[in-house]
């Protein structure tokens, strides 16, 4: 096998590389399946186009979207507890880009992952529904092979585009299915009220005169049927990452192309509305050391839609226009918001405030290298996860990850209804329970190919994989993609064959693949481990619980004497650090008294629910009781009391971590 270094501009010894699993795409689901395998001891090389590891979670998007903590389970939360540890916290959900790319270089580092670097591939050889080899081209040589073949047992593709899963003839969509082919209702075409317009705004380059043309961005298509399907793309956009720190803070200066009549709604809206404030035109999500995590937010924003329809299937040298023509046009929004005299004062003077931070992207002019491929192919795989699994309707047993965010399409197409301009696509539905992955939907159909699962460009619907499409995710479905191209290397079947139980015991059993302890998590619906008196109310429809449900107490003189148990079986004796999960509550008791049992010794801990402050999207956060030594032979657990209670108990989820390892 040839060693390819964790450096940039690496060198091959040979032109072939044989490993047992190959993993395509160094993205965020990239490195954990690649440090998965290495851990479980196979030979592994991750081959990523760009210079950088980590794709989005490490390309500006470090305000987490979540859903619910209880869907990021293995691998996943324990990125966010190594974020965490850097802060200074148990787990941290917001963050800078190169604390996060230094953590995905922590992975590979420790299991000395060969990382191949300024590659992608080029073709894929596939005999009798085998991927035998890839042939690379070198990114930095476009359109010149420079010879490299990879040879592996298993494939796995972790990029953003399926690009080798397309390459392997595997079946895939592009754009969105009709309503009725899934049987689903938010799918396809959609007018809706979030990220729209206001009525009344004018599509034409001189206001009601259509002969003068329509503005920039305004597709003069006419509006198809509600929930037909097409072959058109959610929006893209970059998550920009600024800084408002005099120190690191640097101008934003009118990019190459510019074009002040891009943004020539933005102006009509702000006319219609001139006191529109700078949060509903761009969303500037506070992230450590006074830097933002931008987002798209209002009808007019970094959203550049309709301009990313061909990137999905395009070239190499295609898309790489269409993501400058990206940059640029968001680059131009930052740099017209803040000096262009038509965009009222209060939005420039905030505009004028941030820059481009100096110790981020440092090699990438501190602009993202990682563009926001919020949807591109999906593979039609084994099987198709739909609305219906998200709504928790249909429910599959060969679950290997969980999603809980919700149903989300960006806005697709902006045209013309009844003489105004309106947004199409932007789809917002949630309200329900983290539901399971199926594993089939990680897999192709088995006479198209039997060595490849695809964790990031799934089986899935438009619709669905809006709820899917989360960092998180994909990197809870990264680990359970390699720790399932190990069951079927060693057991010599196709990936369609291995034995999906096993695979679940295994991501349950050992959720870090490096054989450690594990955790011991008792959420308030493992009835098993939980016992309940009192009058607690079971809370199924608030979104800030830590899985599907939690129980809330209201304060009285029957309060006194309720309480939750939580009660852990030890295996291992130790010391244990001993958490207790607190939800978003409006109305948290002043003060809980929570009973804590430890090898038998019992003792009352005090918790401040109302003074801990919960961040960003979380939906909660965990408090640290302390450590404690827990005896597999002896009473342990967690009792939560209403005892002088003054405002709402909540009982949740309580977490016990082995900390002698």
């Amino acid at each position: 096998m040839v060693v390819f270094g964790f450096v940039h501009g690496i060198t091959c010894a040979q032109k072939i590389t044989e490993v047992d699993i190959c993993v395509y795409g160094g993205t965020s689901a990239g490195v954990i399946a690649a440090y998965t395998a290495k851990m479980q001891g196979k030979s592994v090389l991750l081959i990523e186009p760009g210079k950088h590891l980590g794709g989005l979670s490490s390309g500006g998007l470090g305000y987490t979207d979540i859903g619910n903590k209880y869907a990021v389970t293995g691998l996943a939360r324990d990125f966010y507890r190594r974020i965490g540890k850097h802060y200074g916290k148990f787990e941290q959900w917001i963050f800078e880009p190169h604390v996060a790319e230094a953590t995905f270089e922590y992975y590979i580092r420790k299991a000395s992952v060969d990382v191949l670097f300024n590659h992608r591939v080029a073709n894929v050889l596939k005999n009798n529904r085998v991927i035998g080899e890839i042939l690379l081209e070198d990114v930095n040589n476009p359109g010149i092979s420079t010879g490299r073949k990879v040879k592996a047992k298993m494939f796995i593709d972790c990029s953003y585009e399926g690009d080798l899963m397309a390459r392997a003839g595997v079946s895939y969509t592009v754009g969105r299915e009709s309503n009725s082919q899934y049987g689903e209702t938010y799918n396809g075409v959609q007018v809706r009220d979030k990220h729209q317009f206001p009525d009344g705004i004018d599509p034409y380059k001189i206001p009601g005169k259509p002969e003068s043309g329509l503005l920039w961005g305004i597709s003069p298509e006419v509006l198809p049927p509600t929930g037909s399907g097409d072959h058109k793309v959610q929006a893209y956009n970059f998550r920009i990452c600024l800084s408002r720190d005099p120190v690191r803070k640097i101008e934003i200066t009118q990019p190459e192309d510019y074009d002040s009549s891009r943004y020539e709604l933005l102006i009509r809206l702000l006319e219609k509305e001139p006191q529109r404030p700078f949060n509903l035109i761009l969303k500037p999500d506070l992230m450590p050391n006074n830097k933002t995590d931008i987002n798209n937010n209002g009808p007019f924003s970094t959203d550049m839609i309709g301009m990313n329809y061909s990137y999905p299937d395009a070239d190499y040298e295609t898309r790489k226009r269409i993501v400058r023509q990206h940059e640029n046009y968001i680059k131009g929004l930052l740099f017209f918001i803040g000096h262009s005299s038509r965009v009222p004062a209060h939005l420039r003077k905030e505009m004028l405030q941030w820059g481009y931070p100096s110790d981020e992207y440092t090699d990438n002019g501190n602009w993202s290298p990682q563009m926001y491929v919020r949807e591109a192919r999906r593979m039609i795989g084994a099987y198709v996860m739909s609305q219906a699994n998200c709504e928790g309707k249909t429910k599959v047993d060969d679950g290997v990850g969980m999603a809980a965010y919700t149903m989300d399409s960006h806005n697709t197409s902006r045209v013309i209804i009844n003489g105004m301009v309106k947004n199409e696509g932007d789809v917002q539905v949630g309200g329900f329970p983290p539901y399971p992955i199926a594993y089939r939907a990680l897999t192709p159909k088995r006479d198209e190919c039997q060595n490849l699962l695809v964790p990031v460009c799934l089986s899935a619907t438009h619709i669905a994989y809006g709820s899917i499409r989360m960092e998180p995710v994909f990197m809870v479905l990264g680990q359970s993609s390699a720790l399932a191209a190990i069951q079927a290397i060693d057991s010599r079947v196709a990936v369609q064959e291995i034995d999906v139980t096993k695979l679940q015991e295994k991501l349950k059993a050992d959720p870090l693949s490096d054989g450690r302890v594990s955790e011991i998590l008792i959420d308030n619906e493992d009835l098993q481990f939980v016992s309940v008196s009192g009058n607690w109310i079971h809370d199924r429809d608030s979104k800030g619980g830590y899985g599907a449900s939690y129980l809330k107490l209201a304060s009285g003189n029957s309060a006194r004497e309720s309480y939750v148990s939580f009660s852990p079986v030890i295996n291992n004796d130790g010391e244990y650090e001993t958490l207790v999960y607190f939800p978003r509550e409006p109305h948290a008791a002043t003060e809980v008294v929570i009973r804590m049992i430890a090898g038998g010794n019992e003792q009352e801990v005090i918790v401040r629910p109302n003074e801990i402050r919960i961040e960003g999207q979380t939906s909660g956060e965990w408090i640290s009781l302390g450590k404690f030594p827990l005896k597999k032979d002896k009473p342990n657990g967690v009792t939560i009391t209403g005892k002088r209670a003054t405002g709402l108990v909540v009982a949740d989820a309580v977490l016990f971590i082995p900390t002698n390892q």
